[in-house]
């Protein structure tokens, strides 16, 4: 299989001009010293589905290309059970993760583990896990608001090995069914993002089971008056007239329906760049989901 036509441009701490994209920009000449990050949110397709010349034995070495092709600092993946993450860990070496199945026993049933550079990233062990999206979030496998499965929101606070700046990191899959569950989801996320114990620039990567315009992401976008926090879409930072922008198609392709798949980012970043990647292969799709990129500055504070 030949790799992937992307470079890998993963860099520290950087300097950045005038050349960023949909963000806020220095003027002409200026310079800002900032912490560079290549994100990827990917829902894989869990492996136990009957999905076959799409099932995963015959698409993960897609999966594989797609991520190390884009070469990010976090990959949040959705959907992903133990045998799939073993292959990708396996396959990915300069990656580790943190996440835990969603079930009480920890081991079996979806995860939605995120991947990090370990090489450029520390975690810090007091502040990473996984909370349950539920009215008893450190129960494991507890549901409530309408959802029938457990979901969960795997995080994360990692520190720039180089410069020793730190961000969060949360990934998330929302549920499928309960449009309640996952408003309130939604409200139980930003109240943890608020709570955070210091104050420094958040992502949220995911599989939010909604568009746009949805009241969960209008919350974590702070357009409800009562949220919390206030998060940009990098996507429509950089794509704001953009109309194809379908992340669900199915192993078919398509491009239209709503964008579901979002990394969200913190209001200071500026955004450089944001995809969706429609890359086939002879055909054949690494999931059923598009994976959704970005690639943002935050400003030295």
């Amino acid at each position: 299989m030949k790799p992937l036509a992307w470079v890998a441009a993963t860099a520290a701490c950087i300097i950045a001009g005038a050349w960023v994209v949909g963000g806020p920009r220095a003027p002409a000449g200026e310079v800002e010293q900032g912490l560079r990050i290549k994100a990827m949110t990917f829902n894989i397709r869990l492996s136990r589905a009957h999905d076959g010349a799409n099932a995963w034995p015959h698409r993960r070495e897609l999966v594989v290309e797609v991520i190390r092709g884009f070469a990010g600092d976090f990959v949040g993946l959705q959907e992903a059970w133990p045998e799939q993450i073993a292959y990708l860990a396996q396959s990915l070496p300069q990656y580790r993760y943190i996440g835990r199945s969603r079930e009480r026993d920890g081991v079996e049933g979806e995860a939605i583990p995120l991947f990090y550079r370990h090489e450029r990233w520390s975690l810090d062990p007091h502040e990473q896990g996984t909370f349950w999206l539920s009215d008893t979030p450190e129960v494991p496998g507890s549901t409530s608001w309408g959802n029938q499965i457990p979901r969960v929101v795997t995080w994360g606070r990692f520190t720039e090995k180089s410069c020793g700046r730190a961000v969060y990191v949360y990934n998330v899959h929302l549920d499928h069914l309960s449009a309640a569950s996952r408003v309130r989801s939604a409200r139980a996320l930003a109240e943890r993002i608020a709570r955070r114990s210091h104050s420094e620039p958040v992502l949220v990567l995911g599989d939010f089971n909604a568009g746009e315009s949805s009241e969960p992401v209008r919350y974590l976008r702070g357009l409800d008056h009562a949220s919390p926090v206030q998060l940009r879409d990098s996507f429509r930072v950089v794509h704001p007239e953009a109309t194809l922008v379908g992340t669900f198609h199915g192993f078919g392709g398509a491009t239209t329906g709503p964008k579901i798949d979002y990394i969200l980012v913190s209001r200071e970043a500026q955004v450089t760049d944001a995809a969706i990647l429609r890359n086939s292969f002879q055909g054949r799709y690494p999931s059923d989901h598009f994976p959704v990129t970005a690639e943002v500055i935050f400003p030295q504070r």
